[in-house]
């Protein structure tokens, strides 16, 4: 296993499970102390105590007081922070764009909007302090192709990719890289919820397993590999980009 973080600070949001927790093994096997902020603090709590000289922070990234004071703490444990993974996000519920509830849209713009601009906002600021670093932002492939009725989820992780391009260019003269990972369908326990909801599990699972030219489920440690690499020096010359993990949906499309 390569060392690739070693001695590194890293910040993931939505760290308690999914991708977020996927990433966060990675990231503590290849050397980085990290930090590991979730709403749910027993599931933060639970991922930092499986990885060495790690930190649980319970904060709700759409609390933007508890962003900066989570920012605070763990610059203030390490001394430095050098990539944040801006992945904290919720779904959306599915209704046609006119039948969307407002409570809806406020929720998903709240923690997918509003929250990733905190996170950016703070967290690239102590980025600044440490003399630079990466950030990698989720996105989906929603923002890169039409979806339809997940209206709000659609806007918000566009503005996601937006918003990666706009810091890309703000800060690349200062040692800060910010790259995008936009993840398919991914088997994550809310995957699985979802499917297990439908009418008919089995039928749904089998063709969502199926959906992707690349056949299989897209999984939490096929994002993780994304953002380490444009996490990584290897990624050196990289910002501003969104990479798609979807098993070649967007430029193949549907089997």
């Amino acid at each position: 296993m390569e060392n690739r973080f070693d001695g590194k600070t890293v910040v993931i949001t939505g760290g308690g499970s999914g991708i977020g927790a996927a990433t966060a093994a990675r990231f503590g096997a290849e050397g980085a102390h990290v930090v590991v902020l979730d709403i749910e603090r027993a599931a933060a709590t639970a991922v930092a105590e499986s990885l060495p000289d790690s930190l649980a922070i319970c904060a709700d990234v759409a609390d933007p007081s508890a962003v900066e004071q989570a920012f605070d703490e763990a610059f203030d444990r390490y001394g430095r922070i050098d990539v944040i993974f801006n992945n904290a996000g919720i779904d959306d519920k599915p209704q046609p764009l006119h039948e969307t509830d407002i409570e809806n849209w406020s929720r998903v713009s709240r923690i997918n909007g509003d929250g990733f601009f905190f996170v950016l906002k703070y967290g690239i600021a102590k980025l600044l302090q440490s003399g630079g670093g990466s950030v990698v932002n989720t996105a989906s492939t929603a923002a890169l192709s039409g979806v339809s009725n997940i209206s709000p989820y659609t806007f918000t992780k566009t503005g996601v990719v937006g918003l990666t391009r706009s810091a890309a260019l703000e800060y690349a003269d200062r040692n800060i890289r910010v790259n995008c990972v936009a993840p398919g369908g991914t088997l994550t326990p809310l995957l699985e919820s979802f499917m297990a909801a439908q009418e008919d599990p089995v039928a749904y699972r089998e063709a969502t397993e199926n959906y992707n030219p690349i056949p299989g489920f897209i999984e939490p440690n096929d994002i993780a590999d994304a953002v380490l690499f444009l996490a990584s020096e290897q990624a050196r010359r990289i910002t501003g980009h969104t990479l798609p993990v979807d098993g070649g949906v967007l430029t193949v499309g549907r089997k």
